[in-house]
């Protein structure tokens, strides 16, 4: 009797965890076919961490190369402002060091790190530093800038903070020129449009 129930309690422990596991696949999968292009990406943040972009499938997306020592820094203000106000709404900012111009972000992930928080109380997540141009570039800049995305259009990046805007459907919808700032009117308006689509 003792023998039975314990085998008994094996095969259910053991369907539970199979239907579990079924189950996380599906999930898996199920995300991985809903995935727009532009979130189709793995990369690390500049702690260093693996990040799924794919996670961000539903959220609003604003990617911008940034730098240090480049007088479009103090665009981070209202980067964070943005990422402070619109994040419960679905917003997020992703900035990502780039020291191909100018050679204006020319630290480590720890100096990085410690300007944005010290100078601009930065909180959204800041990629690994990466090379947004050339054959060099990370393949999600390769990608982004391939499109033919208004305002701007097709082609490289041409400075620090120039800006990209992935819906939720993780489709670039619109690229904004780097002194075009994060809370000039086009962005806003194109931004506060698409966290209107639920």
């Amino acid at each position: 009797m003792i023998r039975t129930t314990c085998l008994l309690t094996a095969i259910v422990v053991t369907l539970a965890v199979m239907q579990t596991a079924v189950a996380d696949q599906d999930k898996t999968a199920k995300k991985g076919d809903a995935v727009g292009p532009a979130l189709k990406f793995k990369m690390k943040s500049l702690a260093g961490k693996p990040i799924d972009l794919a996670d961000y499938q539903g959220k609003v997306v604003l990617v911008v190369n940034v730098a240090s020592e480049c007088g479009l820094t103090p665009q981070y203000e209202a980067l964070q402002e943005l990422h402070a106000k619109l994040a419960s709404e679905g917003l997020v900012v992703l900035g990502v060091p780039c020291n191909q111009f100018g050679k204006q972000e020319p630290g480590t992930a720890a100096e990085i790190t410690e300007f944005c928080k010290a100078n601009y109380g930065v909180s959204f997540t800041l990629l690994e530093k990466s090379n947004v141009n050339g054959d060099g570039a990370c393949d999600l800049y390769k990608y982004l800038t391939s499109l033919d995305t208004k305002p701007k259009g097709a082609g490289k990046v041409g400075w620090n903070f120039e800006k990209f805007l992935i819906g939720r459907d993780g489709k670039v919808v619109a690229r904004f020129e780097p002194r075009t700032a994060p809370d000039a009117e086009p962005v806003l308006k194109a931004i506060k449009t698409e966290l209107a689509k639920k």
